[in-house]
């Protein structure tokens, strides 16, 4: 009897598990087609294997301040926080999802009391019957169509996909510190410059009002002067207000309450490191939200092959064992003990199209994922492309600016000179000097959109965030 038994169990697991070697899940692979065929404007720009996307931010920027600044964003800002709980609770998952291996393990203890009637089938022997019972339910299901190894690998691609989110909005954190860090330096080096140029007004309003009483210049003269020294106060108070608003924003990036930032000056900053970019390959593998996108699909594939095995036949083992009796004293007697194995094979036949809905939707989704992977990566490329060659323009554009300058500064100081003298025309000179303001702050401009270059490059390329 044992013998058939056991060979009857036999066969209800040894069907499925051949049926299995013909609907097996399927093993994610990498749509290369997608990563290979694309590219990044890099004209003539150098490329390399060693890129910037391998280097740290503690060697890429070299301002003190500026990497205690990101330090503190790293342990304080709340983005970096939230994506830290995202972790915790896909890794929780995670767990869960390792476990379906396993068989499921209950302990119930019950007590029923029956009032029973005269003309049951016990009634005539007893008016009331109590049930003592503690039992131990054991159940397990066989992956044979490796819808637990799927879920196991859905759930492992969604931690994974957290924690390249997390480093992506590291990455991100990092590039935002360091672009608001030089967006103030060069806040305040515009505001010495409008500081130095008030100076220079105030002085040359005092020597148009000499030559007015020399007869050289008109009272329209001394107003224009008087008037562009009024509209450099009012710069100086709105570039005052800029100031004000980038350190509150940087402090929120910090993670603390709006309030001053230490800093260096704009003209302290080097950036040492050979702005190399590698090739799209190493783009792709150094970008954590690229990667996350890839987790994404990989996760999306997995649901699908959980879906699809929703249509055969499940296998389950269940056991329950304990002890049974009708009196409480008795209940841990050897003759209180029972036991049952049940084994069987569940296929789903009529369930309102629920499974095939969800295979569908699951396939859809698959699709949606593939399309957002690729989108990605579209958009790394031109997010690269747009750094390498903003780089390329203000570094050549930073030249340019610092040879117009030097004109203009001549040209007021020429113009201010044949004024004295009574041989140009006063609105010359308000011109030239306006000129080189402008000019000035220009320059100041062009640096600071160099330095974002380095920084969109560097998150452009994935950034070296560990």
């Amino acid at each position: 009897m044992k013998k058939q038994l056991i060979n009857r169990f036999l066969i209800l697991g040894v069907v499925p598990l051949l049926l299995a070697s013909c609907f097996a899940a399927k093993d994610y692979e990498r749509p290369e087609k997608i990563v290979n065929d694309l590219n990044y404007r890099t004209d003539n720009l150098p490329a390399d294997s060693s890129n910037v996307s391998l280097i740290s931010w503690q060697d890429l920027f070299t301002d003190p301040l500026l990497r205690t600044h990101i330090e503190e964003g790293l342990a304080q800002n709340i983005d970096i926080r939230v994506a830290m709980q995202q972790i915790l609770a896909a890794q929780a998952y995670f767990k869960q999802g390792k476990q379906g291996y396993f068989p499921t393990l209950s302990v119930s203890p019950q007590y029923t009391h029956q009032e029973l009637s005269s003309n049951s089938q016990f009634g005539s022997q007893f008016s009331t019957l109590d049930v003592y019972q503690l039992a131990g339910n054991l159940s397990w299901e066989a992956d044979i169509w490796g819808k637990i190894r799927s879920n196991e690998r859905a759930f492992a691609a969604s931690y994974l996909q957290t924690v390249e989110a997390h480093k992506a909005v590291k990455t991100q954190l990092i590039a935002n510190i360091a672009s608001a860090y030089f967006q103030l330096l060069a806040l305040d080096e515009q505001l010495a410059v409008t500081e130095r140029t008030i100076e220079t007004r105030s002085s040359s309003l005092e020597t148009t009002r000499a030559l007015k009483e020399a007869g050289n210049v008109t009272e329209v003269g001394v107003k224009q002067t008087e008037a562009q020294l009024y509209t450099a106060q009012a710069l100086r108070l709105d570039i005052l207000n800029q100031i004000r608003l980038q350190e509150n924003s940087l402090s929120i990036l910090l993670g603390k309450e709006p309030g001053p930032i230490a800093r260096t000056k704009l003209s302290e900053q080097e950036i040492t490191t050979p702005l190399k970019t590698g090739v799209p390959a190493e783009l792709l593998s150094n970008r954590p939200d690229i990667r996350a996108s890839e987790y994404n699909l990989m996760n999306a594939f997995e649901l699908t092959n959980v879906a699809r095995s929703s249509f055969y036949p499940s296998l389950t083992l269940t056991a329950s064992g304990g002890f049974q009796s009708l009196n409480f004293d008795k209940l841990f007697d050897s003759s209180s003990l029972f036991a049952t194995i049940i084994g069987g094979l569940t296929q789903p036949i009529f369930n309102g199209r629920q499974i095939r809905t969800q295979y569908e939707v699951s396939q859809a989704n698959q699709e949606e994922a593939k399309l957002n992977f690729r989108n990605a990566l579209l958009n790394a490329t031109r997010e690269v492309s747009d750094a390498l060659y903003s780089y390329e323009i203000a570094t050549e554009k930073l030249g340019v600016k610092k040879n117009e300058y030097e004109a203009y500064e001549l040209a007021t100081s020429y113009s201010e000179e044949l004024l004295d003298n009574g041989l140009v025309n006063y609105l010359e000179v308000l011109t030239a000097r306006q000129n080189a303001l402008n000019s000035s702050l220009d320059l100041v401009d062009t640096r600071f959109n160099q330095l974002q270059a380095i920084v969109d490059l560097y998150e452009a390329l994935g950034g070296g965030w560990e």
